[in-house]
């Protein structure tokens, strides 16, 4: 087979591999169906005696119902440890700080309504998921945690670690209101992307066309031991409602690996229900005594409604038709009248070294090439190649352009961003200024006793693997009883909800919302994440959507001068890691305009903090379905 791929040469081939992905599927959620999964949940929460909050989304996250049953708590408090919960609903056991302190325990004894918890799940259990692979929010729970897997010892953090803090409701990139109409996405998530058990996607026909939410059970929380089976109610109540929309088996988490670990995806499955889904009640005959659909301000408006085709202009999702990516199968965010939202376009800088429009449209491409290229990590069937979202930005943070394969996860758009940013932001000389301009200086203090006095100032090139390794409890990665990085919270207070500079940096935001959301405050959260300097060409923060500290991008360089950053997600981080790299990599070649990685001596690998050096980017040994080609990241 490859001989016949080499003859038909790589831009046919790129087609070849793409193909299976590129048919519209046409599959989304009736409101038919919504009342359906609706129903079937609502007769298992019955049947456990487990009031729960229900939430239903599309793809892209437009809430297409919101139920909650009478008794049902209407705020749960968010945990990073084990908690038991009392008869009153209270939890003990729990760190309980006010207006979510970030010198007191993070986000953690933060109330959040029920409601809001739901649509948190939901919007998880479907941005994580696609063709190629199903998670619910028991793998994010696996992934995000300071060991994979958690509690075993000695591991490296899990692979997304941090991603519990993308989809923000403060990011730039999301379509932030959902309150009348179903509209174009991605959507924001109230609380971020969700670690509790409880969000299972939704599919017909193979195609993944949304997820159900459910919180019953006091708080809101993770899975912090993988090594036991639960009987979680809330994931039990979201099973039930996924019958007749169950995750094809041969896609479902539990049947991929990464590192030689199996992801989970539910503990307990339907031979679990008390209930029959299929005989459920139909929804509209459900008395008021039960519960009723429950508005949620900014999305959802109390009607239940459609959900929309992913891949149709409808879903903000749809195939390029300008040629502008050439032959290769690439999909476009879009605008309610379907216009491009990215198009590649120059930096705002207004420089003599800002990006042209042409460069970032090639360093896009060739991006995108490698991505068909690339085998896939986390997707079935074996030998599919990555599925990602490409983002390229300036170093003000403006975005100048937005790709991705067809099939790439939900989640990969905003999180290519904030990987892209990070990268262009810590790989500045004024990312030490901005940090205490914006109140968070005990980090630049921190990394100044850690890596050097003049960390953070003197222009080291930082990739997102880079200032992950700082980011970690425990340094090196993964070495139990050593000191925390810099960016992090030390082991004893850390947890999925009190990471450190990352969510210092968004923590306002998040708790400004969900004050908006319980009626706290008139005023919702900015679509500007975090207190940093305001750039004056853009109105808006470098960190617009947030940082991201999981590998997958690398800062933009026009000989030694930064420009930019480009951010990939969608797959595993390695794969993510190699395609912004050799993307940029080949752009260079291609362009011959002095665009490219930064030059080797002043890449963050060069730094040896504590006696650890510094990763950069870390590419697959052999990633390519169409070579055999070995370490294609040495030497560049």
């Amino acid at each position: 087979m490859k001989r016949v791929f080499r003859a038909l040469g790589i831009g046919v081939l790129l087609v070849c591999l793409a193909a299976g992905f590129s048919a519209k599927a046409q599959e989304s959620l009736t409101v038919a169906e919504v009342k359906r999964v609706l129903a079937q949940a609502i007769q298992e929460a019955q049947a456990r005696g487990a009031p729960a909050s229900i939430a239903v989304t599309d793809r892209v996250g437009n809430v297409l119902a919101v139920y909650n049953m009478i008794g049902a708590n209407r705020q749960f408090s968010i945990s990073g440890t084990d908690c038991t919960v009392s008869l009153g609903g209270v939890p003990t056991g729990c760190i309980v700080v006010t207006s979510g302190d970030p010198n007191k325990g993070g986000l953690e004894g933060v109330d959040v309504p029920g409601p809001v918890a739901a649509i948190a799940k939901a919007i998880t259990g479907a941005y994580l998921s696609s063709r190629g692979n199903a998670f619910t929010t028991r793998t994010a729970s696996q992934i995000v945690q300071e060991h994979f897997n958690p509690r075993e010892r000695f591991a490296p953090s899990g692979p997304l670690f941090g991603v519990q803090f993308s989809q923000l409701p403060c990011s730039d990139l999301s379509i932030a209101t959902n309150s009348a109409a179903v509209t174009i996405g991605p959507k924001r998530s109230p609380l971020g992307l969700s670690a509790d058990p409880g969000g299972v996607p939704l599919y017909k026909n193979n195609e993944p066309v949304g997820a159900i939410g459910v919180i019953s059970d006091g708080t809101y929380s993770a899975d912090l031991n993988v090594g036991d089976v639960d009987s979680d109610s809330d994931e039990l109540i979201a099973v039930a409602g996924s019958v007749g929309f169950e995750a094809p088996a041969n896609v479902r988490g539990d049947r991929i690996t990464v590192e030689g670990k199996t992801f989970r995806f539910t503990d307990r499955g339907s031979a679990a229900l008390r209930s029959t889904p299929g005989a459920a009640p139909s929804f509209d005959s459900l008395s008021a005594s039960v519960g009723g659909l429950t508005p949620v301000a900014t999305y959802f408006d109390g009607t239940i409604r459609a959900g929309t085709v992913f891949g149709a202009a409808a879903s903000g999702y749809r195939p390029d038709t300008s040629g502008v990516f050439g032959n290769l199968d690439a999909y476009v965010l879009v605008n309610s009248a379907n216009q491009p939202r990215f198009t590649p376009k120059a930096g705002t800088e207004g420089t003599a070294d800002a990006l042209t429009a042409v460069e970032v449209q090639t360093i896009l491409r060739n991006a995108l090439s490698i991505a068909f290229r690339a085998r896939a990590q986390i997707r079935r069937p074996l030998g599919s190649h990555a599925q990602v979202t490409i983002s390229v930005v300036d170093t003000n943070g403006d975005i100048l352009g937005i790709v991705r394969t067809p099939d790439g996860p939900v989640f990969g758009t905003d999180v290519s961003l904030q990987k892209a940013r990070t990268a262009a932001f810590f790989s500045s000389t004024t990312a030490g200024t901005e940090l205490i301009q914006g109140n968070l200086g005990t980090y630049v203090l921190n990394a100044r006793a850690f890596i050097g006095p003049t960390a953070l100032a003197d222009g080291t090139a930082f990739a997102d693997r880079s200032g992950g390794n700082l980011s970690r409890p425990y340094f090196p990665d993964g070495i139990d009883g050593t000191s925390n990085g810099p960016f992090s919270q030390p082991i004893s207070v850390w947890s999925p909800f009190n990471t450190g500079l990352q969510l210092d940096t968004v923590i306002g935001n998040i708790v400004q919302h969900r004050s908006f959301l319980l009626g706290l405050s008139a005023t919702d959260t900015q679509q500007n994440c975090s207190n940093l300097p305001v750039q004056p060409e853009t109105g808006k923060s470098r960190a617009a959507n947030g940082f991201q500290i999981f590998p997958g991008s690398v800062p933009i360089y026009r000989g030694s001068t930064l420009v930019g950053g480009i951010g990939v997600s969608g797959d595993g981080v390695d794969q993510d890691d190699m395609i912004s790299f050799l993307g940029l990599h080949n752009a260079g070649i291609e362009l011959g305009t002095g665009i490219g990685n930064a030059p080797t001596g002043i890449r963050a690998d060069n730094l040896v903090p504590q006696g650890t050096r510094l990763r950069y980017v870390s590419c697959p040994f052999a990633p390519f379905l169409d070579s055999g080609e070995q370490t294609p990241c040495n030497g560049k």
